[in-house]
Order: structure tokens, then C-alpha cells, then sequence
């Protein structure tokens, strides 16, 4: 039982930890495209400048 209990624990734990370094990439891709990172969003212009 201990050990499924750990599995849970383990697991959800990788789950957090992926998606937090996820979001961080994210953020940083986004101030690297010349974005603004507004919340949990990156917002952009793609719209060239005729």
C-alpha cells in the first residue's frame, strides 16, 4: 500500500515540476520573440509595419 501511495506522490510531483519548467520556457521564448508576457499569455505583434 506504502508503495502506491509513493507512486501517487512521485508521480504528481514529476507532473508539477514538468509543468512549471513548461511555463517557464514559455516566458522565456515568449521575451525573446519580443513579447509581453501578460499573466500565464504571451501577447504579440505578428502585424508588420507597412
Amino acid at each position: 500500500m506504502f508503495r502506491l501511495l509513493r507512486l501517487v506522490i512521485f508521480t504528481a510531483f514529476a507532473f508539477i515540476a514538468g509543468i512549471l519548467t513548461e511555463r517557464g520556457n514559455a516566458q522565456a521564448n515568449c521575451e525573446d520573440s519580443n513579447g509581453q508576457w501578460t499573466k500565464q499569455m504571451c501577447v504579440r505583434s505578428d502585424i508588420p509595419n507597412d
